[in-house]
């Protein structure tokens, strides 16, 4: 992953419990939507070659990395299938440390204060502030009063109509998940609605 690149289109989807056949043409979706990065988290069935599969049909043109990654074994899982960065709900410290000795970026949850400073001074690339929408783009604006050098990632409750507050307030990036990438839109194969509401979101940054 490319920070700098990442920091131009801000903006990471959350991609859960997908089917195999359903790959392809999500990848699609989200190419022609605008979208550069998604992750695909390790809780969902089969993810480290879903991964592998995301990459193949995304040609190079999406930024794919792995999210919900707890354990070594998933962080090992996860990089041999090609993921190019990791995100955790939480921070776990050997997860952030392996990385760092990689120089792989690494996205750690935290929420309260203290978290967030740890997670950062491990070595985290963004700190994730998760779940977002228990305090508002209000939280961030606090949490980056005293501690205006950590690199926030706004990650639950962000949508359309509430991004550009989180980035106003000091969020770096945000995140998205289950609100667009929705089980039954990826059921029934509706990608039109996931591109058309990516697209919604992404305006809504500018």
């Amino acid at each position: 992953m490319d920070i700098e690149e990442f920091k131009k289109t801000p903006v990471m989807g959350i991609v859960r419990g997908i089917a195999e056949d359903k790959i392809a043409p999500l990848m699609e979706a989200v190419i022609h939507s605008g979208l550069k990065t998604i992750e695909i988290t390790m809780n969902t069935s089969g993810a480290p070659g879903l991964i592998g599969q995301a990459l193949r049909a995304a040609g190079g043109k999406l930024t794919i990395g792995a999210g919900t990654v707890m354990t070594t074994n998933e962080l090992h899982s996860a990089l041999d299938a090609g993921a190019s960065f990791i995100v955790s709900p939480v921070f776990v410290p050997h997860i952030v440390e392996a990385c760092r000795h990689k120089s792989i970026p690494v996205f750690p949850g935290a929420f309260s204060p203290q978290e967030i400073y740890e997670a950062w001074e491990a070595g985290a690339t963004m700190v994730k502030v998760f779940p977002a929408k228990m305090m508002g783009p209000d939280y961030i604006k606090e949490i980056k009063a005293p501690l205006n050098d950590i690199e926030l990632l706004a990650c639950g409750g962000v949508n359309a109509k509430n991004v550009q507050t989180y980035l106003s307030s000091g969020a770096s990036a945000v995140a998205f998940g289950g609100s667009i990438f929705k089980k039954e839109w990826l059921l029934r194969g509706e990608f039109d609605l996931i591109t058309q509401n990516i697209q919604e979101f992404l305006n809504a940054m500018k």
